[in-house]
């Protein structure tokens, strides 16, 4: 069994932070589940530009406002807590925070290791080991 908290996570170099967002990974690839758990804020009024070429996402959010675009047909989605949207096709999007920070709960597959950033594209690697 794997018992984790958050704060513990928060403390340590499963916390990664960026301008846009920061993302605790409490369960990664090393952990052997097949899939990684992330708790991500998106900060207020920032925007992310995100593509997971590599990665299916599933994302809850628990807390806070913003909004997503599919950048393929331009539609846009509004995210309040309770909103749940799935990348079930490598969706190219950019992420928007709106007036107060959005808290979310992520889970990936294939998991990741905990070392990804996104590259310009934002895209993550397949695999950082």
């Amino acid at each position: 069994m794997i018992v984790r908290t958050l704060q513990d996570c928060e403390n340590s170099e499963r916390r990664v932070a960026t301008e846009t967002w920061e993302s605790t990974r409490m369960l990664l690839k090393d952990d052997n589940m097949g899939f990684s758990f992330h708790i991500t804020t998106i900060y207020a009024n920032k925007e992310t530009h995100i593509h997971y070429k590599n990665h299916l996402e599933s994302v809850y959010c628990m807390s806070g406002n913003g909004e997503i675009e599919t950048l393929s047909d331009g539609k846009v989605y509004q995210i309040r807590p309770g909103t749940l949207y799935i990348l079930d096709k490598h969706d190219e999007h950019m992420l928007r925070g709106g007036s107060e920070d959005m808290k979310m709960a992520c889970v990936f597959n294939p998991p990741l290791s905990g070392k990804e950033v996104h590259d310009k594209d934002g895209v993550y690697p397949v695999d950082m080991d």
